[in-house]
């Protein structure tokens, strides 16, 4: 939980030295600036920070994305600079009739961009991804550590 008020934005987790998620002091001005109706940005505020959960076990760095309403086919996970995976789409705003009558909207639609920075060790070409259910998973297998060789000496005397 981040120690910065609303007001200043939310973040995840400000402490995580692996996103690349950066304070910003302004971001709630704009955010306010930019909520007026007809404003693209406030489209794309909502999926801006798509929750993203991040485990790692002995074997791999497992990332999983809910991603509602998405098909496999709109959104792109890409590993760049080496050690960065980018997760990244675009929900298609729904088309409008004319005759239609809206009495809410909170689906969002628009882009979303997160960028993970991946640590020491893991295995950037062997990435896999898989969508099930609206749900994306990320795999980033780990280097096997290799455990030491212990040679048990003989004591003479």
């Amino acid at each position: 939980m981040s120690l910065m008020p609303y007001f200043f934005g939310r973040r995840n987790n400000v402490f995580d030295p692996f996103s690349l998620d950066v304070f910003d002091p302004f971001d709630a001005f704009r955010s306010i600036s930019e909520s007026r109706p007809g404003s693209l940005s406030s489209e794309t505020a909502a999926l801006a920070n798509a929750r993203i959960d991040w485990k790692e076990t002995p074997e791999a760095h497992v990332f999983k994305a809910d991603l509602p309403g998405l098909k496999k086919e709109e959104v792109k996970v890409e590993v760049e600079e080496g050690r960065v995976l980018q997760i990244s789409g675009e929900r298609s705003r729904e088309e409008e009739e004319k005759n239609d009558t809206w009495h809410r909207v909170e689906r969002s639609s628009g882009r979303f961009l997160r960028r993970f920075r991946l640590p020491e060790g893991a295995r950037v070409d062997q990435v896999k991804a898989a969508m099930d259910n609206g749900v994306l998973t990320v795999t980033v297998p780990k280097e096997q550590v290799k455990k030491p060789v212990v040679k048990t000496i003989d004591i003479s005397g």
